[in-house]
């Protein structure tokens, strides 16, 4: 259930959108089109920009199971043989250092976020609507991955500098290359990072939209209340 909690008069009521969306579909409702759009970006900004702002916080990657950058895939092995040499340490400082680039990365999402969803057309507002429960998202990846990539790549960048992941990486492997027989290892740091902070920054985005289709929440707003409160 799509729902939101309003304060009208002192008192909370909760609201159900999906009746809205049925009066909508069906021309019951006295709204206009652009009443429905605007109040449906707003609470679209809310979500984006606070699954950003956690996203961003400190540990907001590394202490999230759902977002936690860890060892690249193809290095799975690397990171064995180098805990069993006993850098599980030096390891540990690596994982860290690629979510402390990630939460310093996307602290530059929110705006591109925001110019994404202040740009839909009421066409795009109403598909939402209609759609799945994470049709917002995926209109934000659609809409905003190829800007965030680029955006996201010099920050990475930098961050991974800033924390010493690039020092940390380096050493890493040239300590595993070292090891006698094993296939030379070096993916592409950098490109690795910036799409899993890309990945994670969506993940959070997804969570705030199922929260806004599912829970009340606090709407306080003229428009939110008269749209939201038919």
């Amino acid at each position: 259930m799509l729902a939101f909690l309003l304060t009208a008069n002192g008192a909370m009521a909760q609201i159900n959108l999906n009746k809205i969306k049925q009066n909508v579909l069906s021309g019951t409702t006295a709204l206009s089109s652009d009443e429905v759009g605007a109040a449906l970006k707003e609470a679209l900004i809310n979500g984006a920009s606070k699954g950003s702002d956690l996203a961003s916080q400190v540990d907001g990657y590394f202490q999230n199971d759902a977002i936690k950058i860890l060892f690249p895939p193809e290095m799975q092995n690397v990171e064995t043989r180098l805990r069993q040499l006993g850098m599980g340490a030096e390891v540990d400082k690596f994982v860290l250092s690629l979510n402390r680039a990630a939460e310093d990365a996307a602290k530059e999402a929110k705006p591109i976020f925001v110019s994404a969803i202040q740009q839909m057309t009421i066409q795009d507002a109403f598909s939402i609507l209609k759609g799945e429960q994470d049709a917002a998202t995926q209109y934000l990846q659609r809409t905003t991955s190829a800007q965030l990539t680029d955006k996201f790549s010099p920050i990475v960048r930098n961050s991974l500098s800033k924390v010493n992941a690039t020092q940390h990486y380096a050493n890493l492997i040239n300590t595993y290359n070292k090891i006698p027989l094993v296939k030379k290892a070096d993916p592409d740091l950098e490109k690795y990072a910036t799409q899993k902070a890309i990945d994670g920054l969506f993940v959070m985005v997804a969570t705030e939209e199922k929260a806004i289709r599912e829970n009340p929440q606090a709407r306080t707003s003229a428009l939110l209340k008269k749209v939201f409160g038919q």
